[in-house]
């Protein structure tokens, strides 16, 4: 079946569950198709090629309609029914409700095990502390969804990377199923490719609006002990008279004050980039959950935290 399917639920009854067929070769997009027939409001994406996960779950929250979306895989692991309770998780407070496969019907060695110290390294680095980010099965309000920037495979820390829009996150254990159908294309080999993503929500998270704290940092910390070295050589080459040829030492000093400049110079333009972004683009480095004026409070919706009252 498709690789990502997404529900929605409005107040006013403008409903749809689009189901995206990720560029599928096992007839995946003609049962879509026929499934219509019977239920009209299911609206089926299908994408020109495979793109993955992520691009998946990014067309279905591009084409959703309503205030809530609930994303679902289409391996049949988790169950449809506990949507309703991650709808009745997403309170005022809450934006975002990702589910718990508290009981996981996996592999312990092969994907159990990985899974939980990613989850737990991951929390530790972003500061948003899941026990199961893997988990597709979570409710968002509609804001918060739309706002995520999904690119890569960025599927697995949408929890994280809405923690940094300023939403506020929760999770639910769900129930989990054995796989029966199909076979899962995430084990151990992804270990690499989950720790670049990490390094990559980071330094988004982080650094994205100074990016100098980051590269200036790591540049001082090369160039200092460099142009100590090159001072310390330079004092024995003058006044001591001692020879400099062949020793390795030199060429350290020169190598760490050389990176040192290169790494602040990098800092110099990702903060002239950031500069050009945001003011070309017109991108505020802010979001504002709520306004209170003559004593009441006035509610917003140009933050993902907004209560969804106003929205």
């Amino acid at each position: 079946m498709s690789s990502a399917g997404c529900s929605t639920r409005s107040d006013r009854r403008q409903r749809s569950s689009p189901a995206v067929d990720d560029g599928s070769t096992d007839g995946s997009f003609d049962q879509l198709v026929a499934l219509r027939q019977a239920e009209p409001r299911l609206r089926v994406v299908r994408l020109q090629r495979n793109y993955g996960q992520t691009a998946a779950l990014a067309a279905g929250i591009q084409v959703a309609r309503g205030d809530v979306i609930v994303s679902l895989d289409a391996d049949l692991q988790n169950d449809p029914r506990d949507i309703p309770a991650l709808l009745g998780a997403l309170r005022d407070d809450v934006d975002v409700v990702n589910g718990w496969r508290r009981e996981r019907q996996d592999p312990w060695l092969a994907r159990r095990l990985p899974s939980q110290i990613a989850n737990r390294v991951i929390s530790i680095v972003t500061g948003t502390s899941l026990h199961d980010y893997g988990c597709t099965l979570r409710a968002m309000r509609a804001p918060v969804a739309k706002e995520l920037q999904l690119y890569g495979e960025l599927h697995r820390f949408i929890p994280a990377l809405a923690a940094d829009l300023g939403a506020r996150v929760a999770e639910l254990p769900v129930a989990h199923r054995p796989r029966t159908l199909g076979r899962s294309k995430y084990g151990l080999s992804r270990t690499v490719r989950v720790v670049l993503d990490l390094l990559t929500v980071k330094f988004l998270s982080g650094y994205a609006t100074r990016p100098l704290h980051l590269f200036g940092l790591v540049g001082l910390a090369l160039a200092l002990p460099g142009l100590v070295l090159v001072a310390v050589l330079g004092f024995e080459r003058l006044f001591l008279g001692v020879r400099l040829a062949g020793r390795p030492i030199v060429l350290l000093a020169i190598l760490l004050a050389v990176l040192g400049v290169q790494f602040v110079s990098i800092g110099l333009l990702g903060e002239m980039m950031v500069r050009t972004y945001h003011e070309s683009q017109g991108k505020p480095i802010f979001r504002i959950r709520d306004i209170v004026e003559d004593g009441a409070p006035e509610l917003t919706s140009r933050g993902p935290a907004a209560n969804p009252a106003a929205l």
